[in-house]
């Protein structure tokens, strides 16, 4: 990478290493991957909040679960397959084990 390449976008390169990523364009198929999920999930979202007939009327806790329920897992599903479809696969892989093994410590620390 040419100097001012790197001086231009010096937030790619400490995404770069914060993530262990080897190039900028692995980079931004990771933004690409967060950036598809991130838009399909709010149309997903749209659409299954419509067919279950939720409004402005609908309690928020309701929402909130039915979110939690359906809406949380298929954006960690959609980041692997989006990442499967860009060849980034492993990237998002390894943090879904990890993001997964936090949430079973959690679990584990009530008992």
């Amino acid at each position: 990478m040419q100097s001012g390449e790197k001086n231009a976008q010096p937030w790619l390169g400490k995404m770069q290493a914060k993530w262990g990523l080897e190039t900028t364009r692995q980079v931004l198929l990771v933004l690409a991957v967060f950036s598809l999920s991130g838009s399909s999930v709010v149309w997903l979202r749209k659409g299954l909040f419509h067919l279950l007939g939720f409004d402005d009327a609908t309690p928020m806790w309701l929402k909130t679960i039915t979110y939690i329920l359906f809406i949380f897992p298929t954006y960690q599903t959609l980041l692997l397959l989006y990442g499967f479809l860009l060849g980034q696969f492993s990237f998002f892989w390894e943090k879904e084990k990890k993001m997964f093994r936090w949430i079973a410590a959690k679990f584990k620390s009530k008992d």
